[in-house]
């Protein structure tokens, strides 16, 4: 039994619980239960950045065997593998997300952000989410997997009801969540019956194809899970900092101000506090392989632990002023990638995309605000959670392209 006192409003896997951003229990539960323990889920919950580490950087006694959410089971992609196996599976997905790759994209995602400002620009208002914040990332993986783009609009369709089905609590959703899943699939393996039947082409999946790592390939069912692990990690997360940045940067104009000043030099920075700041993967879980101690609790063999990202990045211990956001903070050794074997595979490229698309924004609409102070719906999940829509308005622009 734990060892710590409880509060009734802490609930780790009611996805209502996220919609608020919860960081005032997490505070509290640094302070005083950071190894906590809740009951009715039957789960620990991990919120100091030290414990954090220390957990992602064990995987002997911490594994990722089983699925990324708590009670699950194992899935077929490298998220839900420990070494050798994950690193092998890894080395083959990773051919697509190279420096020299990811650098050589800096061109194409100037274009599409440019193509994406120019839908709305003369509009004088949009939805930031869904015009702007979810077509970035969705347009970029689509390209890199080799994707069709007059599917583009299912692919946003697949992941979003994906996304929202590893949460669910009622039937239709579960039901949308199960049938994304199928269309995905069957979608995907007309994709790699064309890839297989010919030389092998740039895209990713043709790459996956192809390729062997000791002598090894993927097979099909291989393909179409580590495609889906990129399409859904590469959208949703990046949607989520976009326009969690933008807020932050309208909620603080002192700090939008510098950033307008000199987006030479403070982009990068300002990137790196985004995603410290908004965090947008809530937690993944690890399952305790052998009987531990951590932070004054006992763990026992077969448990869960989730790792909270967003309370290890307002950790006082490790981030000075958590709750100030501050575009130039330095050190800023976040967590928004996770740490250790699983470190984000997409890293460079979210960094890319936000880079520009920030810089796209500061340039063609500087004065982009709120439309009003109603608040925002929030998605309620346990997993992965940000803005469902967020009106904006700004001076109409001239489109710069074709």
């Amino acid at each position: 039994m734990p060892t710590h006192p409880v509060r009734d409003d802490i609930r780790l896997l009611d996805g209502r619980w996220y919609a608020d951003e919860p960081h005032e229990a997490w505070s509290w539960m640094r302070a005083n239960a950071p190894v906590y323990w809740d009951d009715e889920f039957e789960v620990w919950g991990i919120t100091r950045y030290d414990d954090i580490l220390t957990v992602s950087k064990d995987p002997g006694r911490f594994s990722s065997f089983r699925a990324p959410r708590p009670h699950g089971d194992p899935l077929p992609m490298m998220i839900s593998m420990d070494d050798p196996d994950h690193l092998r599976r890894r080395k083959l997905v990773n051919t697509g997300f190279t420096p020299r790759r990811v650098r050589d994209k800096t061109t194409e995602i100037d274009d599409v952000c440019d193509h994406i400002i120019d839908r709305i620009c003369q509009q004088g208002a949009c939805d930031f989410v869904w015009d702007i914040a979810a077509p970035l990332p969705l347009l970029l993986i689509g390209d890199m997997l080799g994707f069709p783009r007059h599917r583009y609009d299912d692919l946003l369709r697949w992941s979003d009801e994906l996304i929202r089905g590893t949460t669910a609590t009622d039937d239709a959703a579960r039901e949308k969540a199960m049938l994304a899943g199928i269309e995905f699939r069957a979608f995907q393996m007309e994709v790699i019956e064309d890839r297989r039947s010919r030389d092998p082409d740039r895209d990713l999946v043709s790459t996956l194809c192809h390729a062997e790592v000791d002598g090894t390939g993927l097979d099909d069912e291989s393909i179409v899970q580590e495609s889906l692990l990129i399409l859904i990690g590469g959208d949703e997360t990046s949607r989520h900092v976009l326009t969690g940045g933008m807020l932050a940067l309208m909620a603080h104009p002192e700090q939008r101000a510098r950033l307008a000043a000199d987006p030479q030099g403070r982009i990068d920075g300002a990137v790196e506090e985004m995603l410290r700041w908004v965090t947008p993967i809530k937690n993944m879980s690890r399952t305790v392989m052998e009987d531990v101690e951590l932070g004054g609790q006992q763990l026992r063999a077969g448990q869960d632990v989730m790792l909270f990202y967003p309370s290890g990045n307002r950790d006082e211990a490790h981030f000075v002023e958590p709750f100030v956001f501050d575009i130039e903070r330095d050190p800023n050794h976040h967590m928004a990638f996770g740490f250790g074997t699983h470190f984000c595979l997409g890293a460079s490229l979210a960094r890319l995309e936000l880079n520009r698309m920030f810089r796209r924004l500061m340039e063609r609409l500087p004065d982009i605000e709120l439309v009003d102070d109603t608040p925002l719906p929030y998605r309620a999940s346990n997993f992965i959670s940000g803005p469902e829509a967020m009106p904006v308005r700004f001076t109409p622009t001239a489109p710069v392209g074709p």
